[in-house]
């Protein structure tokens, strides 16, 4: 944790500490950890809905002829192939094929905006700024605040919105499917808005300008269905969900293949290549990887954390990278980085 003084603050700061969250540092900024305390927060957004600030994620966005080239040479994704009002996951990559973040990329029928993780927003931007071609802009929109309603009464709470399309080539917003987004209007604010989350949940993605992020806060917040949730459960559901979270199941020493995340290499991209560390990545992907990123469901009542090494028998086969407790499933569980030839599912490992 840094000193409360050296952390920057979200555009809902002032909303949060009236709500009463337990304020601490994440990513150089001052974040909501929990309001009423995670074992309450995290059911009620697997039943309800929750509303999260990550207002700290950077949004970036790419505009320009050759656009999709452009980004095609950073990650292994299908950009040119990706429709307008789309959304794909990805990852940018190192020049070894190791992951320097992981990312979400919407097709705005326009240009490409771009969600990166907030402990790796200014690197990603220095990274791409060094190898952006003539011709390309790169804009960090720091003037828009992000948040995030996830939960099975997310869809519910949003149709009741009036929310105005920009233009009449997007989809309507009953009709917006999970991992596609659009822009809409409410009360004359441009609201960018995708069906995607990193809670295992269904919901939404909405990009706010700053000036106007806590009336969108408040006017979710006042739904019976709705109540802001903390970084804490955020964690607690991603792991449940098996997604990693950066700078613990992923960083540059890390490739794809390994992360289990090969499906965000486009069908094409794996035939073509082209994208960096591509020789060792499709290596790899063809003929396999000696570790393996795997899930873990732990024997007791007492968490296994990050950095505790796993054994098979007198060999040490692999380390955690995450760890917690399961408010779902009532029991730990964790990730780790196990040899591939012990990563098989059922394995008892210790």
């Amino acid at each position: 944790m840094a000193d409360d003084a050296d952390l920057k603050t979200l555009p809902l700061d002032a909303l949060h500490r009236r709500l009463g969250a337990r304020m601490e540092g994440f990513a150089g900024y001052a974040m909501p950890i929990n309001y009423e305390g995670t074992i309450a927060e995290h059911p009620w957004t697997r039943e309800h809905a929750g509303l999260f600030d990550v207002s700290h994620m950077g949004q970036l966005l790419v505009e320009g002829d050759g656009a999709a080239d452009w980004l095609e040479s950073l990650a292994p994704g299908d950009f040119l192939g990706l429709q307008p009002h789309r959304v794909r996951y990805s990852l940018l990559l190192a020049d070894n094929g190791g992951i320097l973040d992981d990312l979400m990329v919407t097709n705005t029928g326009k240009s490409f905006y771009l969600v990166v993780n907030g402990a790796t927003k200014h690197a990603d931007i220095a990274h791409m700024l060094a190898r952006k071609p003539a011709g390309i802009s790169l804009h960090h929109m720091e003037d828009h605040a992000l948040l995030a309603l996830q939960g099975p009464a997310a869809v519910t709470v949003m149709s009741r919105f009036d929310l105005v399309p920009e233009s009449a080539d997007q989809p309507a917003f009953a009709d917006l499917k999970f991992m596609a987004g659009a822009r809409w209007l409410w009360n004359g604010v441009k609201l960018g808005i995708t069906r995607s989350g990193y809670t295992g949940e269904d919901g939404y993605e909405i990009s706010v300008p700053n000036s106007h992020a806590e009336a969108l806060a408040e006017a979710l917040l006042a739904h019976a269905e709705v109540k802001p949730i903390g970084l804490g459960a955020r964690d607690s559901l991603r792991l449940e969900a098996g997604l990693p979270l950066y700078g613990h199941d992923l960083d540059p020493d890390t490739t794809p293949v390994e992360a289990d995340l090969s499906f965000a290499i486009s069908k094409r991209r794996k035939a073509e290549g082209g994208f960096p560390g591509a020789a060792r990545i499709l290596d790899q992907l063809f003929n396999g990887a000696a570790r393996k990123r795997v899930g873990l469901s732990v024997e007791g009542r007492m968490p296994a954390r990050k950095g505790a090494t796993v054994w098979a028998g007198s060999e040490q086969v692999g380390v955690l990278t995450s760890g917690g407790f399961a408010p779902s499933l009532n029991v730990p569980i964790a990730m780790a980085y196990v040899a591939t030839d012990h990563s098989a599912d059922g394995t008892a490992l210790e």
